[in-house]
Parts: structure tokens; C-alpha cells; sequence
């Protein structure tokens, strides 16, 4: 009982930083309709970011996000301005561009290739004050990056709602998220509502950045690992939902951390892309996404 307990508590906290990735893409998704496959580079670039930071001014991985976060805003900003806004107005009566996703494969490539040069290819780790730690609730034992890790998520996830539900861009991101025309018709700028939204999408990254150094490990294809686990908790969770990408990133975490235990890590992987499809077969939707959006 204490092993399964153990790997519940363990899930549930990596879950939930895979559930923050996630929030990123959903958002992106939700608002502006396309599909980016650089996300997971985004990441990479949020951890590189941080791992420099805490390198070269000797600060907490945490206090980093004070840098790092608003520089993936930017980031993600200039990208939607400069790389994918030609191509939403080149096809600005389609829905779902297809081309975006070329364009932001593109974006992978080069974000990768080029770290790749910059860096090499050597695997980075950091430690920190927090790195190893752990706290012991009885027989639990808790690793502390991954429990503020969890805090984290929480804190982001309670800010983005309340952001998109109180504030006058977070409605204006609704409302053109909902309906582009209608929402240019209101006077919103549906292109600079685009941007600050893939900004934030981006900027969440840098959140998740900082929060895994302490105990992963930075390379130049490390989003390649996160872009594919975000991309089935999107989808299982629902596009465009907030709530599904939390739960799918808890779901995702619970069946590696409890397969782990009884099973090889490729079985485990199986049994993630088992439930995907499972859940797709009865919901194609997602858990809370919604069968009108499609």
C-alpha cells in the first residue's frame, strides 16, 4: 500500500508539470487555432535560460523566472509577430491554417540546431539548494523541486483563469478565441490579441524551465521529450481546455510513476498511448473538450 501511495504522490507532482507544459500549447491552441510544434523548443529555451541565469548570476532557479519568464514572453511575442502572423493573414479565411504547422516545425528545427551548435550536445544538470531534497510525510518521501513544482502549477494555472476571466485582454482573448470576425468587429485587434496570447503560452514555459532544472537535465532536444507528452495531454484533455490539461498531465504522471513500479519504461509508454487512443475511441473530443468546436 505504502509503494502505491508512493507512486500516487509521485505522479501527481510530475503530472502536474507536464499539466503546466500542456497549459501553454492549450492556450495557444484555444485562442489562435493552430497547432505549434515548436512548443516543446520553447521549453528547451526556457531551460537553457534558466540554467544560465542560475549559472552565471548564482540565483535560486525561482527567483530566475524574475528574468526568464519575461524574456519568453518576448520570445513567444516576436514569434507569433514576425513567423506565424504572415502566414494567419495570408490565410485569414481559414479556420485552422495547416500551413502554421510547417512554419512552426521550421521554428524546431532551427531553435534545435542551433542550440546544438551554441552548447554541443552534452547534458547539463545544475544543482541547487533544493536539488535532492526531499520532505517525509511518514513513510512518504516528497522531492521538493517536484512538490514547488506542483505549487507552481497551481499558482499559474489559478492566475491565467483569473487573468482570462477578469481582465480586459483576458476577455478580448476569450472573445477571439471564440469568434475572430465578431471579435474584430468589437474593435479587438485580433492579431496583437494573438501575439500576447502566444506570448503567455510561451512564457509558461519559462515557468516550467525554472521549475525543472533542479533535477532535470538540459540538452538541446530536451523539448522533443516534453512536445510529445504535451501534445497527448492536450488532446486527451481536450483542446482548448484548461482544466483537461491539468488532469491529462495528472494521468500522464500516474501511469508512468505507477507503471514504473510493476513494468519496463517502454511498457509504460504503451500504456499511455492505450489510454489516449481509449479515451479519443469514446470521447473524440478529449475529456473536456467540446464536440462543437469541431
Amino acid at each position: 500500500m505504502d509503494t502505491i501511495l508512493q507512486g500516487i504522490v509521485n505522479g501527481t507532482l510530475i503530472g502536474s508539470i507536464y499539466g503546466l507544459a500542456a497549459l501553454g500549447l492549450t492556450l495557444i491552441f484555444g485562442v489562435i487555432k493552430v497547432i505549434n510544434f515548436a512548443h516543446g523548443s520553447c521549453l528547451m529555451v526556457g531551460m537553457y535560460a534558466a540554467y544560465w541565469a542560475v549559472k552565471l548570476l548564482g540565483i535560486h532557479p525561482y527567483l530566475a523566472m524574475v528574468i526568464v519568464v519575461p524574456a519568453l514572453f518576448f520570445f513567444g511575442y516576436l514569434m507569433q509577430d514576425i513567423v506565424i502572423k504572415p502566414v494567419l493573414k495570408a490565410q485569414s479565411d481559414v479556420r485552422e491554417p495547416t500551413e502554421v504547422i510547417i512554419v512552426t516545425t521550421g521554428v524546431w528545427y532551427i531553435l534545435d540546431n542551433v542550440t546544438l551548435m551554441i552548447f554541443g550536445a552534452e547534458y547539463r544538470v545544475i544543482q541547487t539548494s533544493i536539488s535532492g531534497k526531499i520532505f517525509e510525510l511518514g513513510d512518504l518521501i516528497i522531492s521538493k523541486p517536484k512538490f514547488y513544482g506542483f505549487i507552481a502549477t497551481i499558482v499559474v494555472s489559478l492566475a491565467l483563469v483569473w487573468f482570462l476571466k477578469y481582465t480586459k485582454m483576458g476577455k478580448s482573448i476569450r472573445a477571439a478565441s471564440l469568434d475572430r470576425e465578431a471579435a474584430s468587429l468589437m474593435g479587438i485587434n485580433q492579431y496583437r490579441v494573438y501575439n500576447i496570447a502566444f506570448g503567455i503560452g510561451t512564457a509558461i514555459m519559462g515557468v516550467v524551465g525554472c521549475a525543472l532544472i533542479p533535477f532535470y537535465y538540459v540538452f538541446p532536444t530536451v523539448g522533443v521529450i516534453f512536445d510529445v507528452k504535451c501534445f497527448i495531454i492536450v488532446v486527451l484533455g481536450g483542446l482548448g481546455s484548461i482544466p483537461g490539461a491539468l488532469i491529462g498531465g495528472v494521468i500522464v504522471g500516474l501511469i508512468e510513476s505507477m507503471g514504473a513500479q510493476f513494468m519496463t519504461s517502454t511498457w509504460t509508454e504503451l500504456i499511455v498511448y492505450v489510454v489516449f487512443l481509449a479515451v479519443l475511441f469514446v470521447k473524440p473530443a478529449g475529456l473536456f473538450g467540446s464536440k462543437l468546436d469541431w
